[in-house]
Parts: C-alpha cells; structure tokens; sequence
C-alpha cells in the first residue's frame, strides 16, 4: 500500500514537472517568435519610409546625355509637293538623303527622294534626291551595303547568330570564314545599335523587371580551376549582363553588359528611363541587390523642402526624395547549399497596398519571373553566355555585338506565343492544313512600336536617319 502511494506520488510529480517544462519552452519560443517579428516589422522597409538624401546622386551618363541636348538640330525644310507626272508607284517615304551638304540630310518623307530603275542590271534600286541632284542606292547605311556574296547568304548567316549558333558554328554551315562571319556580326549590330535606339522611346509600361546574369570570358577561363575557385572569380571579376523588360508586353527595354557595381546599375536605370515616355513612372521589380535603391533615387527623385519641427533654429536642408508615384519592391533569394530555402519581398519605395494594386490587374504577385525566364533565353540565343558550351565571348565588346543583335531580334522579328491574337475568323492556308487561328505578335507590337512581324531582312535593310522624326509633318 506505501509502495503503491510513492508510485503514485511520484508519477504526479513527473507528470507537473513536464507540464511546467513544456510550459516554459512554449513561452520561450514564442517570446522569440514575438521578438524576431517586432524586429522584422520594425525593420521592414514597408513601413519605414525613405528619408531622403541630403545630395543628389550622380550618374555619368546623365551628364553625358546633358552635353549631347545641348546640340541643337537643324531646322526641318518645307515638304516637296510633286506637281507633274504621273503618280509614284515606288514607296521611298522612309529614306533620306545622305548628303550631309543637302538641305534634306536626314530628314524622311519630305517627297525629295525618287525612285530610279537598277542600275546596270544590278540587284538594288537607284533613288536620286531632287533637291541636291546626288544618287544613292536603297542599300547606303546598311550592312547589305557593298556585299559582294548574296544578299540571303547574309541574312541566313545573321538569323543563325541570333538564334543560338556560334561564329565558327556558322562558318561550317554556310562553307565561309569565321572572320568572314564575324564581320557581318560586327556591321549588323552597330546597325541594330542605332535601330534600336531609333525606335525605343517614348513607351508607356506600368511595370519594369531588372536583373542580371554572369558571362564567362575567356580571360576568366584562361586556366583550370575547381568549381569552387570559379565561384570566387566569378564573384570578385565577373562580366554581368544586365537586362530590363516590361512583363506586361515582353518588350526587352534595354540589354548591356558590365559589373555588378553601382555606376552599372546607375547607366542601366538610365537607359531604361531614356526608353519611357516622359512623365511615366512604373512599377519596378527587381532581386535583393542593393544598388538598384540608390540608381532609382538618383533618375526618379525630386527635391523636398522639408518643414519646421520648431519655431526656433536653422531651416532644415531640402532632401532628394522619391518620387510620391514611385514604387519598387525587392525579392530577396535566400540560398544554402545552392538550394533556395526562403523568399522574401521587400518594398523600397512606396507602399505594399500600392504594389499589389498595380499587380492587381494582371493577378500576379510580387516577384521577377519574367526576367528570370529572359535570362534564359538569353543563353539559348546567345552561344557567348550558354551555359557549358565552348563558345565562350572573347570580350566585352564581342558580347555586346551577340546582345545588340539578339535585342533587335527578340522585340521585332521573333513571335511570342504569349502575345499572339485569336483571328475574328479562321484563315485557310495553302495545302489541306487547318486554318489559321492566330495572328502572331512580337513584343514591339504589343507595345504599340510597329503593325507587323519584321523579317530579319527587313531590320538589315532599315535606313536608320541620324536623329527622331517629326511625328505630324
């Protein structure tokens, strides 16, 4: 009978001692939990907002740019109405004269440039300017200009450059020289260059996603090492490609290459500011690196007086603030062991509930898997950054030329299976094949920048004019 009551007394008191211990670990942990999580809220971007910046930060390629304004273009001349003849049947309203000593240089559709038949039999057209009396072929500016191998020879080299071969890849599949190829690389991308800068302006997008990827150089590359020595040189002396996209029309922004610093980010910013539409202030996306905070800053801030705290004292300075319609969330990538094990979003500038609103449209939420899927592409289009390959880009300025044409190639010439358009009514095709049911659309369409799907023999043949068009003559 004492046996069985110490039994019994002592199981009661094991039974109190755990209660009391699980007790006091649930009460520790969450104490933690409530602590880790008052700090999280206490720390969150989201609720704490930006004070500002007593100085304006500094951006080279703004000052740049306000030296190139303050060169002023020559003044438009009057347009040239034919009077006599019969009506043109050659459509030469997009080229220009190229006689910088003519009154004309470099303006379109002001009716002094004619159409002429082929000279000597040749393959392109001969087109006079009326007002300086000089002759030019429709070829003049572009890379198809004094080639003496088939036109189609070129464009099919260049389309397989842009859809993912290499230089020497080429070389063997149209029986040319490498150098031979490269060449036409290096005429079509300053080509596309300007292209792309003649027509990416003035867009209107309410959402913008950065990021960026490493390409391995050559002089990376220039001894064997282990994987984990690669990781160290990638980190401390990388070639990153930046790249912006609008998610909304896939229209690739701008692409360039550079390292992953803050004057990188800041010429980046400012290529994507120069290509929207003044006034326009989207939404942008990006991962968790820092710099992107203080590019932003600097091309999307204003100057803001701030007021008194007290009657008494000096004025305090202005401070370069965001602007109140600018938002920008980060999502931050945790990794261990090359796993991602968490995700976290981060509002920089504006609020969380206008963030969501503008997502709202679309049902997305706040992430950058649009860019990251560019940065696919982006490998499997251009053979300098794929990823184990032996093609690897000899230089910045060879990885530029791959990028310029595969920036062209993907906003105008390649169609989008998400962008494309159910028909009003089913097309028939040729053959006994089912009819057609959608139209095709390329990011450049989406945005409003061109009607139709440029072959890449019409991009080679653009006459780009040396500066913007009039938009109403």
């Amino acid at each position: 009978m004492v046996h069985d009551l110490l039994f019994y007394t002592l199981l009661l008191l094991g039974i109190l001692g755990l209660c009391a211990s699980l007790i006091w670990v649930w009460r520790r942990r969450h104490a933690v939990t409530s602590h880790a999580t008052t700090r999280a809220t206490r720390r969150s971007p989201a609720h704490t907002p930006c004070p500002g910046l007593t100085y304006k930060p500094s951006c080279a390629a703004c000052e740049d740019e306000a030296q190139e304004q303050a060169k002023t273009l020559p003044s438009a001349p009057s347009p040239m109405i034919p009077i006599r003849g019969c009506p043109r049947k050659v459509d030469t309203q997009h080229h220009f004269c190229p006689s910088p000593r003519c009154d004309y240089y470099g303006w379109v559709g002001f009716g002094n440039v004619r159409a002429n038949g082929h000279p000597s039999g040749g393959r392109w057209r001969q087109l006079p300017c009326v007002a300086c009396r000089s002759y030019f072929l429709e070829t003049h500016s572009t890379p198809l200009h004094g080639t003496r191998v088939a036109p189609e020879l070129v464009v099919w080299a260049v389309g397989a450059l842009a859809e993912g071969l290499g230089i020497r890849a080429v070389a063997r599949v149209f029986e040319v020289d490498p150098n031979t190829v490269l060449q036409w690389l290096v005429e079509a991308a300053d080509h596309l260059k300007v292209l792309s800068q003649y027509f990416l302006h003035d867009v209107r997008v309410t959402q913008v996603q950065l990021d960026e990827l490493f390409a391995l150089l050559s002089a990376v590359k220039a001894r064997e090492v282990s994987a984990g020595e690669a990781i160290q040189l990638l980190s401390r002396a990388p070639h990153w490609v930046w790249a912006a996209i609008d998610p909304v029309s896939q229209l690739l922004l701008t692409i360039d290459v550079g390292d992953r610093t803050l004057a990188m980010a800041q010429r980046v910013v400012h290529q994507v500011v120069q290509v929207l539409a003044p006034g326009c202030v989207p939404l942008f996306l990006t991962d968790g690196f820092k710099e992107y905070r203080t590019a932003l800053l600097a091309h999307c801030g204003h100057w803001v007086q701030l007021p008194r705290r007290q009657a008494a004292g000096p004025a305090p300075k202005p401070r370069w603030m965001p602007l109140p319609a600018l938002l920008y969330a980060q999502v931050v990538k945790q990794y261990r062991r090359r796993c991602m094990v968490r995700v976290r979003h981060r509002v920089v500038f504006g609020t969380l509930a206008g963030v969501k609103h503008v997502l709202a449209a679309h049902g997305w939420q706040i992430d950058t898997a649009f860019i990251e899927r560019v940065n696919l592409t982006i490998r499997q289009h251009v053979a300098a950054i794929g990823r184990r390959v032996a093609t690897l880009c000899k230089g910045d300025e060879g990885l530029r030329q791959q990028l310029a044409l595969y920036h062209v190639y993907d906003n105008f010439c390649l169609p989008h299976a998400g962008l494309r358009q159910p028909l009003p009514q089913p097309e028939p095709t040729k053959g006994n094949g089912s009819p057609k049911q959608w139209c095709p659309c390329t990011p450049a369409m989406a945005a409003g920048l061109t009607d139709h799907v440029w072959p890449l023999r019409e991009v080679l043949l653009y006459r780009v004019p040396p500066w913007p068009q009039p938009r109403e003559l």
